[in-house]
């Protein structure tokens, strides 16, 4: 059965702990409903010795599982791009460099699947993704968590059998706990020119489950209208708070994200007319939900979903599908999507006062 899958020879760029994380799980031997075959072909890190590292911790003790293919290291990115062997490249750097390392990929022919969030802002954005359109190449931005079988049964559940009735509200957090100011001025987390703050790294999850829970067809009704507010610690963003407002269906998400308290196990709840969804786990990695209806005695019906690893394969494997099909863009991670996520969390810092240096708006 697995030699009739579709396969995909992966460049991998850039060697941090979310790159691990994405090998890791392609070279698991399998996983449910998997698509797929993945192969590792190429590594690019910023030095021969990070790349070799992490072939040693990530690649090597699951060989086996990599078809046979000993990937090539390259001490630099662009010896993955034009590495003629490597189907599609897989962008694991910070936020602000996925837009030139996008177009350089792109530029060299490449088939891409960059990281959340997809660039610093929505000019990015539409930047790269003209330039896909142009030259033909298939383009996705990573988002795993809408891959996830239990976003399928979720949304099934909400707007095929709908099952608490009229969906009114959704509320959704992710939230860490860290000190910014206590960072040094070059992490990530502190350093604005690298996109730092709470809303591109992980209240971009808040926001997906707000329009995946809130919107029956997703990005092709109704765009929510938006009122935001920001907490800033020495310019970097630690809270923020939006509201959705759907004025059609009359639908609210009151969605937030904080690196000054964490997040609560059960992460998100769906509010309906005649019951509650509630969602636990990770809020970008979710295990499982239950289903309470209103008057209903005991804790309600549990869904539970097997997931082996961390659940990235399941994007992966939509990218194999697409590519085998001779699509350019995902359906449900489409460019536009990507496009009008960019958007609101644009408007979210807008209202909320969170600024990159390399912002117009």
């Amino acid at each position: 059965m697995a030699d009739k899958l579709p396969t995909v020879r992966w460049g991998i760029v850039a060697t941090g702990m979310i790159s691990s994380w994405f090998v890791t799980d392609l070279l698991l031997p399998t996983w449910p409903n998997k698509r797929a075959n993945h192969i590792i072909q190429s590594i690019g890190s910023s030095s021969q010795s990070k790349g070799q590292k992490f072939y040693d911790d990530y690649v090597l003790p699951n060989l086996a599982q990599n078809s046979g293919v000993n990937p090539k290291v390259y001490p630099d990115y662009n010896s993955v791009y034009n590495d003629p062997d490597v189907d599609v490249v897989y962008i694991g750097t910070p936020h602000s460099f996925h837009k030139q390392n996008c177009i350089d990929a792109i530029n060299a022919g490449k088939n891409v699947l960059c990281e959340k969030a997809f660039t610093l802002n929505a000019a990015d954005a539409k930047e790269v993704t003209q330039l896909a359109r142009e030259k033909g190449v298939f383009l996705m931005e990573a988002m795993w968590t809408r891959f996830y079988p239990l976003i399928a049964e979720l949304r099934r559940l909400l707007y095929e059998e709908k099952v608490i009735g009229r969906v009114w509200r959704t509320y959704a957090d992710f939230g860490l706990s860290y000190d910014v100011e206590s960072l040094p001025d070059d992490s990530r987390l502190k350093n604005l020119s690298l996109g730092a703050g709470t809303l591109l790294d992980i209240g971009i999850y808040s926001l997906t489950w707000g329009v995946l829970t809130l919107e029956e067809n997703v990005g092709k009704g109704e765009h929510p209208k938006i009122i935001a507010t920001q907490t800033l610690q020495g310019g970097v963003e630690t809270l923020s708070s939006w509201i959705f407002n759907y004025s059609e269906t009359g639908r609210h998400g009151i969605l937030t994200s904080t690196s000054n308290v964490p997040v609560a196990r059960s992460f998100a709840r769906v509010e309906g007319s005649k019951g509650v969804i509630t969602i636990h786990g990770a809020t970008s990695s979710p295990e499982s939900f239950t289903v309470k209806l209103h008057g209903e005695e005991g804790e309600g019906k549990l869904y539970e979903f097997e997931k082996p690893g961390r659940g990235f394969y399941w994007e992966a494997d939509a990218v194999a599908v697409d590519l085998s099909e001779g699509r350019k863009e995902d359906e449900i991670m489409s460019l536009a999507e990507t496009e009008r996520i960019m958007g609101i969390m644009d408007e979210i810092r807008r209202q909320g006062g969170a600024r990159f240096p390399s912002d117009t708006f």
